[in-house]
């Protein structure tokens, strides 16, 4: 990687999400539990980059079922969460979805609309923070759909078509924009 996308990388990682520490610190539900949230080839070398660059050494850091993802410990966590901290150690470089969250997203196919949806602050302190704060939950919209609409161009269709099966229970629709003519192009196939 030249010097120049190193330094763009870094620029852009430190503008992907405000710090939600404080509320996601001592939220008791640990979504880095069983979230597996999909890794495109590009954030893989990205987070593969990350780690080496900053001496954090992580033995076979992703997985690969029906899409590739970040490995769980024996207990079902993200192999990224420092549990004693309960911060991310890749937070700059996390997954597209671990950005976006609390708010995610479906593709309905037949009308050709990106759904955005929004946990319930019964499951997510974030969600009911974001819901009381329209200012933060305005900005938080703006980046998450940015980092979705990436994550659904840059996947491949069986990855895609995997991650669309992923039940979310417990949201709540936001709206829904339309879908890039390739994105669909590759559900069809």
């Amino acid at each position: 990687m030249s010097a120049w996308t190193n330094m763009s990388l870094e620029a852009g990682n430190k503008r992907r999400q405000a710090d939600f520490y404080d509320v996601c610190r001592i939220c008791p539900n640990g979504c880095c539990i069983g979230a597996r949230p999909p890794l495109t080839p590009r954030r893989r070398r990205v987070i593969g980059n990350f780690l080496q660059q900053n001496g954090i050494a992580v033995d076979t850091p992703f997985e690969n079922g029906a899409y590739m993802f970040p490995r769980e410990t024996d207990d079902g966590c993200c192999i990224f969460l420092n549990k004693n901290a309960k911060k991310c150690l890749i937070h700059s470089v996390k997954p597209e979805t671990c950005v976006a969250g609390p708010i995610t997203f479906d593709i309905n196919a037949e009308t050709g609309k990106l759904e955005w949806f929004l946990k319930t602050s019964k499951i997510c302190s974030l969600a009911g923070f974001l819901y009381k704060d329209r200012e933060s939950y305005s900005r938080h919209e703006k980046s998450a759909k940015r980092e979705i609409r990436r994550l659904v161009q840059e996947l491949d269709a069986e990855a895609l078509r995997a991650i669309l099966t992923i039940d979310e229970p417990d949201t709540v629709k936001m709206g829904e924009d339309d879908v890039a003519p390739e994105v669909l192009a590759k559900l069809k196939l």
